[in-house]
């Protein structure tokens, strides 16, 4: 099912990321860098095993997953969270818990876009990726 997701996908537009990092206590110089960077997002699936890479001008992440088990991630801006990424309805939930908070990580694959919606509290910001 994660079949859909693969691929190299390529940053095109992001509406209130600013105010999605500032709702996760990302500084002000951080959230400068983030608001400038065009993150490449590589997705990969091998077996039962997802690859998540994130590579841009700033920052590289990578995790390693399978779907529907609880794992260890550190995210870019350093959090230490506890993750669960899951198949619903087509989409690929990802959900970050830490420090009594959750954030949700939405991605949806439409044709040659993937829209990725980022929650957390009242903040939504959306991110819209191309495949390259």
């Amino acid at each position: 099912m994660a079949e859909a997701f693969v691929g190299t996908w390529n940053l095109l537009n992001s509406e209130n990321f600013d105010e999605y990092m500032k709702e996760l206590g990302v500084g002000f110089a951080t959230r400068k860098v983030g608001n400038m960077t065009k993150p490449t997002s590589i997705i990969a699936v091998d077996g039962d095993q997802v690859t998540l890479k994130t590579q841009s001008t700033f920052k590289n992440t990578e995790l390693t997953f399978k779907l529907g088990e609880e794992f260890d991630e550190t995210t870019a801006d350093d959090r230490k969270v506890k993750s669960i990424v899951t198949i619903d309805g087509g989409k690929m939930v990802h959900v970050q818990k830490w420090d009594g908070k959750e954030t949700t990580l939405v991605r949806e694959v439409d044709g040659n876009n993937l829209t990725l919606k980022l929650s957390l509290g009242n903040v939504v910001c959306t991110r819209t990726y191309e495949k390259a």
